[in-house]
């Protein structure tokens, strides 16, 4: 079963948010770009949320999401898995993205948002127990994978929306 490394963070050092995924699927990690699945509904919801929408050329709708103060990332740095599902990815495999470094390279995320279930599961169980971040709010979202369509595109946009208001707290 192939390695599979998930991408560098997508952070301005003044980022107030952070969106984690848990792994970039198969199409995600042969076009080095977050969210590249034409169905995965993360760009559509950033176009509604911050004009970063998948008309744009991928480093425009990063360089839309860094001007909001908005951070992309995974919780895994690699894993073994086949195929796309985060069901697939073998639990003995993970490997977590060094977020102490990230926390402190950027001070002012006080908001992570986890883009699905396996996110936030997978963080809790190999981060935060061995990373105090009592100043950083966490919260699931529902997730924008093609994998989870149960949801409508406007019960999505409306969970998600919490994003633009923590994007533009005051400290």
């Amino acid at each position: 079963m192939p390695y599979v490394h998930s991408f560098a963070p997508i952070a301005g050092d003044d980022a107030r948010v952070l969106i984690l995924g848990s792994m970039p699927g198969r199409i995600s990690l042969e076009h080095r770009q977050y969210y590249a699945h034409p169905r995965n509904a993360f760009w559509p919801l950033m176009n509604e949320l911050f004009g970063a929408g998948p008309d744009l050329v991928y480093t425009e709708r990063l360089s839309r999401l860094k001007r909001q103060r908005v951070a992309l990332w995974d919780v895994l740095k690699l894993c073994t898995r086949e195929g796309s599902l985060d069901s697939a990815i073998v639990e003995s495999s993970i490997e977590c993205n060094d977020f102490a470094a990230l926390f402190a390279r950027c001070p002012q995320i006080t908001r992570v948002y986890f883009n699905g279930a396996k996110a936030e599961t997978t963080y809790q169980r190999y981060v935060a127990p061995v990373l105090q971040t009592p100043y950083i709010r966490f919260h699931r979202l529902p997730s924008t994978s093609p994998a989870h369509a149960s949801l409508s595109h406007q019960a999505k946009l409306s969970a998600w929306k919490v994003i633009t208001d923590a994007s533009r707290l005051e400290l």
